[in-house]
């Protein structure tokens, strides 16, 4: 019998899941895990934990999903903690497996904790196969190698547009066939060194984790409600569930993938009509691409001070007190203040909330971005290392964008997107 280990990440769905389909395809039977990688529960170097509790929470409910999910089909999901090289290793030798199958990794820790497990699968005469199961368009089908992919957003975005297609998706399976797993225990917050918190009523939208809730919330969002067809005008706004689509946290782990969410706007625009906000829901997905191809080409100069350029010096001070304010919505700017206590109270904080209170950290403050990238790291739900980082390194003007430093006018930001302080009453007001 040929038994292969399929070692989820943040792929943690059934639903279009190449790994999950190409183990099956090259396996008699397959064991899936999961590892609770000791690294993701430790602070970081800017003094932040890596991974926060809301993001733990919706996490393990992803995992309770999935593993609900494959017991559907026959399987189950085995829980580990630990060093993935070591717990795997252990897991492949039990099985006796000839193979692991997983996602391709394209940020700097996730790869080297990938090579780390290669090395020791190695040893064990097993071999690691890696899919590309992340993005939209497909990093073999782009009209450009790698190292020459444009750094410029609209020259990347016109290319593949005309000169790519988007592959179609993955059914999920009808039967996973497995060994007898052992039923496995989930580590309670605590054990991973965190705690539960309740997330704030006025929270924008309560996010539950996992492959079934993602579903529900694209089909509330396209076909019950049709707030897809208006998404480009309402996607600024910053109160309330509908104002846009929610996708980012399960996009971020996984549950749900870009390619089916393109197949679903297909299916709508086919029963309800293609626009601008249909499109723009494609160019939003084509942007998250974007910044994942861009780690692909620059790999650890996103986490550098300078970023991608070299010519660029900011302020790289630090000023406790400064940063303490901004973090607990204490700045003299009110929409700023709002939109922090909306972060730390939630795990979540609007598009236009992010633009406005990074700038103010690198534009008014003067600091060091990567505070507050790491801020942003331990906080949100929707954490994505690429769309993170490198939207803050944008945003501090030494990542991707052409014009240099991106300033926001806060005061003409508030009046444009909250002038009826509907967004400031509802966080300042308690």
């Amino acid at each position: 019998m040929k038994t292969s280990i399929v070692w989820f990440k943040t792929d943690l769905r059934l639903n279009d899941n190449k790994t999950l389909i190409k183990a099956i395809a090259q396996s008699d039977q397959i064991v899936p895990v999961y590892c609770f990688d000791d690294s993701h529960y430790k602070n970081t170097k800017y003094g932040f934990k890596k991974t926060g509790n809301f993001r733990a929470q919706f996490l393990l409910e992803s995992l309770r999903d999935l593993d609900a999910n494959l017991r559907k089909v026959g399987s189950k999901l085995l829980i580990l903690k630990g060093k993935p090289e070591i717990e795997i290793a252990k897991i492949v030798a039990q099985y006796k497996a000839h193979k692991v199958f997983a996602k391709k990794e394209v940020a700097f820790e996730e790869k080297q904790t990938e090579k780390l497990v290669q090395d020791e699968l190695f040893k064990l005469r097993c071999e690691l196969k890696t899919y590309s199961t992340s993005t939209l368009y497909h990093a073999q089908d782009l009209p450009f190698s790698i190292k020459d992919i444009p750094d410029v957003f609209t020259n990347f975005r016109k290319k593949i547009e005309k000169d790519s297609t988007i592959r179609p998706t993955f059914e999920k399976p009808n039967e996973i066939n497995s060994p007898e797993i052992p039923e496995s225990v989930f580590p309670t917050l605590e054990a991973l060194g965190l705690e539960f918190s309740e997330i704030d009523y006025r929270t924008a939208i309560k996010f539950i984790g996992g492959e079934t809730e993602a579903i529900k919330r694209l089909n509330h969002y396209f076909f019950d409600s049709q707030c897809l067809s208006k998404y480009k005008e309402t996607r600024n706004g910053m109160v309330g569930e509908d104002y846009s689509s929610k996708f980012s946290a399960w996009l971020a782990l996984g549950c749900i993938s870009p390619r089916y969410i393109y197949k679903e706007i297909k299916n709508y625009e086919s029963q309800f009509g293609a626009n601008e906000s249909t499109y723009w829901l494609v160019f939003e997905l084509i942007w998250r691409d974007f910044f994942r191809f861009m780690f692909k080409k620059h790999q650890t100069k996103f986490f550098l001070y300078s970023g991608i350029k070299t010519d660029i010096v900011n302020s790289k001070s630090l000023n406790e007190k400064l940063l303490s304010q901004w973090i607990n919505g204490a700045t003299n700017a009110d929409f700023i203040n709002a939109n922090m206590l909306e972060l730390k109270q939630t795990g979540f904080m609007s598009n236009r909330g992010r633009q406005n209170v990074a700038s103010f950290f690198c534009n008014e403050l003067n600091m060091d971005w990567r505070f507050g990238a790491a801020y942003f790291e331990e906080h949100l739900i929707d954490y994505d290392v690429c769309s993170n980082w490198g939207n803050w390194a944008y945003l501090a003007g030494v990542g991707n964008d052409p014009r240099g430093h991106r300033y926001f006018n806060i005061e003409k930001q508030a009046n444009d997107y909250d002038k009826n302080y509907m967004f400031r009453n509802l966080w300042l007001t308690n």
